[in-house]
């Protein structure tokens, strides 16, 4: 019989190694804070600080067997206060009715909404009839309709007449939460716009964030009139953040190659810019001969590059992938002056946590997911191969190897989260990646540097002239590959726990050290199990019982050919299919008055007031019209009941048809209140 492992022994090979799980063990407490089924009392909150401390204690007096174990019970505890302190942080006025009128704000940001369409977020919101206390922090505003007004800036005060109402509850039971997403945005209220927007009043100069985002629009402005149409608008988004200016086509066949992380100014675009600022520096300094001699060069290229780096951060906009890449740029360049290895699984920790401690709510978004998965993997196996003769290739060769295998490390790493959230994954993105990457970090990035410091000198056309090219290389990778058949894989939605194991088994292998690193593999098993046995609703009802869709032997179905197109499409994506709503209309769904069987079960889905007779017969009976009063056994599925359970889904099991609704799978939290006559 096997002897089981000595725990203290096992401890001990951890040994210099534990610290690399602290981010580990406080997100462990975000995440049990976020799938409560409702916000903890308060005589809660004050018992979990009290065993916080008490185990916190225990740490420093047990000996080395089992002071980590209750180091780890306190960061679960410290990860899920630091989620109930922001989460309240947070807290601003949400529209709870739907709100016609004027509206009057200042605009913070903008970008384009999936349709393509411009879209203002607005602060310092005055609306009609709405009192100060009650009034949205934020509200986002789509731009429908062709404008005879110019375009506005962030900056400008703004009167437009506008729809308003609550942020949407979940297309269908268990999927994105926007609700969630826009609380910790301090979104209120979202609406659409057809009348034109009206110029208030410029943004007085009179302060350093004002006369921040007039140099942001500034530069956007520069850059596209070096170079228009699609070009510029690529540029504008990797230097400024400003993405409202991209084509929509273009931005499609970046998501279908994976290469739309290239837009989004994170740790790839801090890595490039950071390390050329630093390689520049380093190699300046070491041609002089004194300074060479005499001058730490490396620290001080170090320090350069971090005020680059800060610059970047600023003239991007700040957002929170931004800050994020910040964040682990500058642990990594700090350790350089500290007379530390940069690129370690622990400073990757330290970035980890910082992150963690000031955002927490960003450990559930797909952008930290990404990051971090990419980043411990690529530094867990390039630290593995660090003394690897790469079979003897020549010096040359080297550097084209380490750019395919980081792709392929990363593109590894991060595909499941990406099929996981985005429900798609692009079969030649590695290709995609290994054309482009490359070209990113040697032309673009490098070109964008200098045309930034020759424009003062009239001279900044010769950067634009090398960041043109390679920008029009990507570009032309990105819309021939999109091209070919079957570039992009649709999967479904996992089951909830499918990619949390993924991540524990992940975890396991890059961070624990010796044989037992190896447990995660059958981790990553199960996860990928769970993945395959999704089991998908076999009816769906949206929140106001106007759409439904019922799963067939060829595929979803949907009685309605056009109308709540988000609502359709994020059905589709999560059934793992092209989300194309024409394609996937039943006309024979598309009627008044229809009957058809679910299983066993009959359904009955009634559109407008009809002939119906006072008695439903027994099964499920759908209205998409208020003021129903029926009598019988049927269950009955109203715009009223739908008020308080928001979408539904219904899964076939042995006993029938079972019921899950939206509310009861979100729970009464901040962001979603359970309604009050529930």
């Amino acid at each position: 019989m096997p002897r089981l492992p000595n725990p203290l022994a096992l401890i001990e090979t951890q040994r210099g190694h534990l610290f690399v799980w602290v981010p580990v063990f406080f997100a462990v407490g975000i995440v049990l804070y976020f799938n409560m089924p409702r916000e903890p009392f308060v005589f809660e909150c004050i018992w979990l600080i009290c065993s916080g401390v008490v185990c916190s204690l225990l740490s420093l007096k047990f000996g080395e067997l089992l002071s980590p174990v209750f180091c780890a019970f306190s960061l679960v505890i410290a990860g899920f206060f630091a989620a109930v302190l922001q989460a309240n942080w947070v807290a601003a006025p949400v529209l709870d009715f739907r709100y016609y009128g004027p509206v009057e704000g200042r605009i913070v940001r903008i970008d384009r909404s999936h349709s393509n369409r411009t879209r203002y977020t607005l602060d310092q919101v005055v609306l009609a009839r709405v009192a100060p206390d009650d009034t949205p922090e934020r509200v986002r505003i789509s731009v429908h309709g062709a404008q005879i007004t110019p375009m506005r800036v962030p900056g400008q005060n703004v009167l437009l007449t506008a729809h308003l109402s609550p942020p949407p509850r979940p297309a269908e039971p268990g999927g994105f939460d926007f609700r969630r997403f826009a609380w910790f945005q301090q979104l209120g209220a979202v609406g659409y716009t057809r009348t034109p927007v009206m110029l208030l009043e410029p943004e007085h100069q009179d302060s350093p964030a004002a006369w921040l985002r007039s140099t942001r629009y500034g530069l956007s402005q520069t850059v596209q009139s070096w170079m228009p149409g699609g070009n510029g608008a690529f540029a504008t988004a990797i230097t400024t953040g400003d993405r409202s200016a991209i084509p929509s086509e273009i931005l499609e066949d970046l998501r279908a190659t994976n290469l739309a992380h290239l837009l989004a100014i994170s740790g790839l675009h801090m890595g490039l810019l950071t390390g050329f600022v630093f390689g520049a520096l380093r190699f300046l300094l070491a041609a002089i001969p004194l300074t060479a001699l005499y001058l730490p060069i490396k620290k001080i290229a170090a320090v350069g590059a971090l005020m680059a780096a800060t610059i970047y951060l600023f003239l991007s906009g700040g957002n929170v992938a931004t800050q994020r890449a910040f964040i682990m740029v500058a642990v990594m360049l700090i350790a350089i002056c500290l007379d530390r290895r940069a690129i370690t699984l622990q400073a990757v920790a330290v970035a980890a946590l910082i992150v963690l401690v000031l955002q927490p709510n960003s450990l559930v978004s797909p952008g930290f997911q990404m990051s971090f998965s990419a980043t411990i993997a690529l530094v867990s196996v390039f630290g593995a191969l660090r003394n690897w003769d790469w079979f003897g290739l020549p010096k040359i060769v080297k550097p084209m190897g380490a750019v395919v295998l980081s792709s392929a490390v990363a593109g590894i790493a991060t595909a499941p989260v990406a099929a996981a959230h985005f429900n798609q994954f692009s079969q030649f993105g590695l290709i995609a990646n290994i054309l482009s990457v490359p070209i990113m970090g040697a032309i673009v990035m490098p070109a964008a540097v200098i045309t930034f410091l020759l424009a003062p000198f009239g001279l900044s056309l010769i950067g634009v002239f090398f960041m043109e090219l390679g920008i029009d290389w990507i570009l032309w990778v990105a819309q021939t590959i999109a091209a070919l058949d079957g570039s992009v894989r649709y999967v479904v939605t996992p089951q909830q726990w499918a990619l949390p194991l993924f991540a524990i088994g992940g975890l396991f292998i890059a961070l624990w050290q010796g044989k037992g690193r190896w447990v995660g593999a059958p981790i990553l098993m199960c996860s990928a199990i769970l993945w395959v046995q999704t089991q998908r609703p076999v009816l769906l009802i949206s929140d106001t019982a106007d759409l439904i869709g019922v799963l067939r032997e060829n595929g979803r179905v949907l009685n309605k050919e056009r109308g709540q197109g988000f609502v359709a499409r994020s059905w589709l994506e999560n059934d793992g299919v092209e989300p194309i709503q024409a394609v996937a209309f039943d006309p024979e769904l598309d009627e008044r008055l229809i009957i058809f069987d679910v299983g066993s079960t009959s359904i009955t889905h009634v559109r407008s007031e009809t002939d119906v007779a006072d008695t439903c017969r027994v099964g499920i009976w759908i209205y998409a019209y208020r003021g129903v009063e029926m009598d019988g056994d049927c269950l009955q599925i109203t715009p009223e009941t739908l008020d308080r359970s928001g979408s539904l889904a219904f899964f076939e099991t042995e006993n029938g048809l079972t019921e899950v609704s939206s509310t009861e799978m979100s729970g009464n939290r901040l962001w979603s209140p359970f309604p009050h006559h529930q």
